[in-house]
């Protein structure tokens, strides 16, 4: 535990030096594509950097370079193939750069895998004078029973997202205060280390320092719901290319957060085997004719299937919208049940509002939110993210959700608890609780 304290100290002093010289690149690593980000801060780093709040730490900034490329050696958001990753990585960085004219040496990056998983942990301490100060908060977070997580797991994010003081829930910030009973409650999610490690090892051969990782599904949703969304409870699903993922908010903070192993890119390779064709002209079909749902008008508009294999007969097949759509839907309605299954793990329906969000690129399909509220549930709208200063055009669609979140998490990072001096001779005990057990306490 002692290391990750260090590795992530190290990170976060790499952030603050990256913020003082001004520029730091954005990389969002997908498995369909690569975006790179290139931000440009206005030095006033906010004054309240050891808060807890949401937007500790403020800073305004705005995106002065961007650049995708197609994503290549990634699967289900993990690097699988090192020197493919490391050369489209090269590429979108050194674009983004080009066109914001200034050499980035600090990325902060995000990744989509990883085989996240949420607990929920608890620490009470009694207050040692009777206003809670930073030491008492230290101490509250240490005093949370870590559970053992397993040796080839890291944590990811460790949030405080509720603190109680005596008989008063909900606090967010409760320092300052008078009372005698100090409570909190901590979101820990944890991934494969191996897997992280593997991204940590291709940016660094690309002559680059990793100066903050977030996961894909945290920072989608930090982007694309609206702040009544987090404050009241929403999901966020990011339909990626390989995977999709799932988190939930609550007065503002992350409090479960999941990915299913699919996404886009297998509805596209559905597409290639039904139709014989290889995965490029599947994706322009999806892209161009796809959808979830079939009219009667859908039996009669024909798709030229196209090709270039030299037999005549078959490239000029055709093939009816109401087929293609009859390849995609069960494909669809799979990654969806997978999603609702890690909802009702979390305990989704005990959130007041139980608004969906859907993002990513693979939430382009027509007709998807309606399907998805067949499935998940009534609330269910289309998101895309926030508008950040700077933010090109062709960089505000749902599939650069994760991009633009990280760009906010970079500015205005969710303290996490190592801001705090966690006294160092509290050892992980291995009591282990579901996430989702203080919404039916505390709210």
């Amino acid at each position: 535990m002692g290391d990750l304290y260090q590795s992530q100290r190290a990170m976060r002093n790499m952030r603050r030096a990256a913020m003082q010289r001004g520029v730091v690149a954005i990389l969002d690593v997908g498995t369909s594509k690569i975006a790179c980000l290139v931000l440009r801060f206005d030095g006033a780093e906010g004054q309240g950097e050891d808060g807890i709040g949401s937007m500790a730490g403020q800073s305004s900034f705005r995106i002065i370079g961007a650049a995708t490329t197609r994503s290549r050696g990634v699967r289900f958001g993990e690097v699988d193939a090192m020197q493919e990753t490391e050369r489209a990585i090269r590429t979108a960085v050194q674009a983004a750069q080009k066109m914001a004219q200034v050499r980035v040496d600090h990325v902060i990056a995000c990744l989509a895998g990883a085989r996240p998983r949420s607990y929920g942990l608890d620490g009470t301490v009694d207050v040692e004078n009777v206003h809670v100060t930073d030491a008492d908060i230290g101490a509250v977070l240490a005093a949370c029973d870590v559970p053992d997580y397993g040796a080839d797991r890291e944590v990811l994010h460790a949030q405080p997202v509720n603190f109680a003081l005596d008989n008063r829930s909900g606090l967010a910030d409760p320092r300052g205060q008078i009372g005698h009973k100090l409570t909190a409650d901590l979101h820990l999610l944890t991934v494969d280390a191996a897997i992280v490690q593997n991204l940590l090892f291709c940016i660094k051969r690309c002559d680059l320092e990793l100066a903050g990782l977030a996961s894909s599904a945290y920072v989608s949703g930090i982007s694309s719901l609206v702040e009544d969304e987090q404050e009241l409870g929403s999901a966020c699903i990011d339909m990626g290319g390989g995977s999709t993922g799932v988190s939930i908010f609550m007065r503002k903070h992350m409090i479960y957060a999941d990915a299913v192993r699919m996404g886009g890119d297998h509805i596209t390779s559905d597409i290639s085997m039904g139709l014989q064709v290889p995965m490029a002209t599947a994706e322009r079909i999806k892209t161009f004719y796809g959808g979830t749902h079939a009219t009667g008008m859908d039996d009669r508009e024909m798709i030229e299937i196209g090709g270039d294999t030299g037999d005549w007969h078959h490239d000029r097949r055709t093939v009816s919208r109401a087929e293609l759509i009859g390849i995609m839907r069960p494909r669809v309605e799979e990654i969806l049940e997978e999603v609702r299954l890690r909802l009702d793990a979390a305990g989704f329906e005990h959130l007041p509002s139980q608004q969906i969000v859907l993002t990513g690129g693979g939430s382009q399909i027509p007709g998807l939110d309606a399907l998805a509220s067949r499935i998940l549930g009534q609330q269910v709208r289309l998101g895309r993210p926030l508008r950040v200063q700077g933010l090109p055009q062709a960089a505000t669609g749902p599939g650069f959700s994760a991009a633009v979140g990280l760009t906010l998490f970079a500015a205005h990072p969710q303290d996490e608890w190592w801001d705090f001096d966690v006294p160092a001779q509290k050892y992980p005990s291995h009591s282990f609780r579901r996430a989702v057990k203080w919404f039916k306490d505390n709210w």
